[in-house]
């Protein structure tokens, strides 16, 4: 059965992926970003392929949320399946040298942003008594490294607003699923370093990272399963990468 998918951040990476996948199972899909031209021409790509409606939003503004939903056509009013996926990580610096500015962003995109759609789809999924949530999380929610600081901070935060969705939910036929990729390559690196290509590229050096594909598989996969069962959270790392060892600083005698 074909269901309205509604995707944040679906001019690139893992939202642009997962457009496309959930295109090639005949869904409706509802497409939101703040890029419109790169939006278009995803939209008009896979409106050969299945319904799309696309709009312009912006999840750290109230107003772009509110209009964003307000004109949405009748026959894609009905979402049935959010995907959370808009955020971003902005600097790498250690806490004491951050822009502070930067963690506001973080923490508008990656955490009001998320919740101000989620409050937005969620009342309708409730009065039908169907729905399922897909937060894109992170491992660096899980295990911090050396400049997450803040941009870990916000995905933590991701995992147990899942968590209390879940809670919340118990009695209705509702799913809400939390996805924590590692390392991937996508255009993430290239914002987090402010557009510098050959710092964004020395991340993946010497390695096989995640693809957008990858996680446009997973997240399929997630709601593909029957509607009793539930993924709660599911963590997912290139095989390249792993945990490191408990740093020990050897300075402080």
């Amino acid at each position: 059965m074909s269901k309205v998918i509604l995707i944040t951040g679906a001019s690139s990476g893992f939202g642009e992926a997962a457009a496309r996948r959930f295109a090639g199972s005949g869904n409706a899909l509802v497409l939101a970003a703040r890029n419109l031209d790169r939006l278009n021409a995803l939209a008009q790509e896979l409106g050969e392929r299945c319904p799309v409606h696309a709009a312009a939003m912006d999840v750290t503004q109230q107003d772009s949320v509110d209009r964003f939903f307000s004109e949405l056509p009748p026959e894609f009013r009905n979402i049935d399946v959010l995907v959370n996926n808009a955020g971003l990580a902005l600097g790498l610096e250690p806490a004491h040298q951050a822009d502070f500015s930067k963690w506001q962003t973080m923490v508008e995109t990656n955490i009001t942003g998320l919740m101000r759609v989620t409050h937005a789809v969620l009342p309708s999924m409730v009065a039908r008594n169907t729905g399922h949530v897909i937060n894109i999380g992170s491992t660096a929610g899980n295990w911090p490294y050396p400049g997450g600081n803040a941009y870990g901070g916000t995905k933590a935060f991701v995992q147990n607003f899942s968590r209390g969705l879940r809670a919340d939910l118990i009695g209705k036929r509702i799913r809400v699923t939390n996805i924590e990729p590692g390392m991937a390559e996508t255009n993430f690196s290239l914002i987090r370093f402010d557009g510098d290509a050959d710092k964004a590229a020395k991340v993946y050096s010497g390695t096989k990272p995640l693809s957008a594909q990858d996680i446009a598989e997973i997240i399929h996969w997630v709601n593909a399963m029957p509607e009793h069962v539930n993924i709660n959270t599911l963590e997912v790392m290139p095989v390249c990468q792993t945990w490191s060892a408990l740093a020990v600083s050897r300075d402080m005698e």
